[in-house]
């Protein structure tokens, strides 16, 4: 395949490194490519016209003392399906403290595993503060812009779809919160782009709507009884979904300046409902059993019910973790991460609206997570969800498992021995009749054949494996979150004549910034 580097950047990195999330699965990649046009194995369907795009923790620099998965500055990868073919690019995410580090020549924030006090400089981002803003937990796309973000809240960066060009940060007219945006803000199926972000100072937790044309539209406190450390949100046609869960920083150890975070099994997990452009005064909370919950898949109104769906641990701590168990150090600080370790399942929530009352219920013994759905049932009834299996022990994904959420039945695919896989995107075939008339996109790490493909599968047939495998120019690092963008949604996509050469949102001869 021809191949185009697009730049390099500095990596000091040591060539043998060791680290378990820095090797193997996790190399990072430090060069950036674009193949025009893809090579396929099978066939790319003709109705498959849009973009996959998934955000990678890719680090550059070794930690100052500890370094965690999740503080790996943002890379995207996208591929791109039209007219039968597909192309590839990747980019790193142009934040502040990426091009700081880039000019610096290392680390100068402390990560997740790290005191605050260790970062050389004082400033900084995330609700626990002095760190970097890495931009590489999340990828939205809304007003025809991708929206990458980080998990602990940060800024929104604005990448070109089609080019991955960073193309700035979110400032909705000036009105950007100062408390940032945590990772997963929702698209709403009317445009609105909803989101929230927590923080150490009160009211804890803030809830927004940016309308279809980018300008905030509603922006709201919402009282917690303290710091807390909510990962994702959902909504309904007319709530959203809003969580305080039962793990967040000891408050004992957070009034000396330690941020360590614990689960607390005496407390409840609280559900809050909210209008969607409601005060934060009018939320109404509900009590469910204690977990915590990193990622729900969708919510519903039925009468006077809400349904919600998400995965409940079992184990939040993952105490009862396979994770390293020759190396204990590394097992304590990466136990949290593997699916068995904190056994996540498919469970939902129904809340009574006229009532107060909440009911729960297990929809399956299965280990999952990071599910997905055709986006176009966001809010609404809907039947399928696509979730990942996991390798015990380990942040990878082995498998994928389509979940019937109405006859219980489960079709899995498994990628196949050292095949890791990334979150599952739905793209809806072009004139789409159902919910599931339509294809599943991921990406892999392949240790087997030392290889990365994107996998095209039929999402009526799961189990029958992909129909098509585009190639990937290397081996890229295991990643997460994903989105699927379709080909209308994207300015200039049928107007250019190659969507892989398109001059896209930047404008001509544009360079990342």
């Amino acid at each position: 395949m021809d191949v185009d580097i697009l730049g390099r950047v500095l990596s000091t990195l040591p060539d043998d490194d060791e680290h378990p999330y820095r090797s193997g699965p996790w190399r990072p990649q430090t060069v950036e490519r674009a193949v025009p046009e893809c090579e396929v194995v099978g066939t790319v369907p003709a109705d498959l016209d849009g973009v996959y795009l998934r955000n990678t923790e890719n680090p550059v620099h070794p930690a100052l003392t500890n370094y965690h998965p999740f503080d790996g500055d943002g890379m995207v990868h996208v591929v791109g399906f039209r007219d039968g073919k597909a192309f590839y690019r990747n980019r790193f995410v142009r934040t502040d403290g990426f091009l700081a580090e880039q000019e610096a020549g290392g680390s100068l924030w402390a990560g997740i595993a790290e005191r605050p006090e260790v970062a050389r400089r004082t400033d900084g981002w995330g609700a626990r503060g002095r760190m970097k803003d890495a931009s590489s937990t999340d990828v939205v796309v809304h007003a025809g812009v991708a929206l990458t973000s980080f998990y602990q809240c940060g800024e929104l960066y604005r990448l070109d779809p089609l080019t991955l060009d960073t193309l700035g940060k979110s400032t909705w007219g000036g009105a950007f919160p100062a408390e940032g945006v945590s990772a997963h803000p929702k698209v709403d199926t009317n445009g609105d782009l909803l989101f929230f972000n927590y923080g150490k100072d009160a009211p804890y937790l803030h809830y927004g709507v940016i309308g279809p044309d980018d300008k905030l539209a509603h922006y709201t406190g919402v009282e917690l009884p303290g710091p807390r450390l909510p990962h994702d949100m959902a909504f309904t046609e007319n709530y959203a979904i809003l969580n305080d869960p039962p793990l967040f920083w000891r408050p004992e150890l957070l009034a000396k300046g330690a941020h360590s975070a614990r689960f607390h099994p005496d407390l409840p997990l609280r559900i809050g409902v909210l209008p969607k452009r409601g005060d934060g005064r009018e939320i109404r909370w509900f009590e469910a059993e204690s977990t915590f919950v990193l990622h729900f898949v969708n919510a519903y109104e039925d009468g006077d019910e809400i349904v919600l769906d998400g995965f409940f641990q079992s184990d939040p701590e993952g105490r009862g973790s396979a994770a390293f168990p020759d190396d204990p150090a590394h097992a304590k600080m990466f136990r949290m991460l593997s699916l068995d370790g904190v056994q996540t399942r498919l469970h939902r929530w129904r809340l009574n609206l006229a009532t107060g009352a909440t009911k729960e219920e297990r929809l399956t013994d299965t280990i999952t997570e990071f599910g997905m759905i055709n986006g176009g049932h966001a809010g609404r009834p809907y039947r399928y969800t696509y979730a990942s299996t996991g390798r015990p022990g380990w942040f990878l994904f082995d498998g994928l498992v389509k979940h019937d959420l109405l006859t219980g039945a489960e079709e899995r695919y498994r990628y196949g021995d050292g095949v890791y896989g990334s979150e599952t995107a739905v793209a809806p075939r072009v004139g789409a009749r159902s919910e599931d008339d339509g294809y599943l996109i991921t990406m892999t790490t392949d240790m087997t054949e030392d290889r990365s493909e994107c996998l095209v599968f039929d999402a009526t047939r799961v189990a029958d494996g992909p129909v098509a495998r585009v190639r990937l120019p290397e081996r890229v690092s295991s990643g997460t979150h994903s989105t699927w963008a379709p080909g209308a949604d994207l300015p200039g996509w049928r107007t250019a004549q190659d969507p892989a050469a398109a001059v896209g949102l930047a404008g001509p001869g544009a360079r990342p910034r």
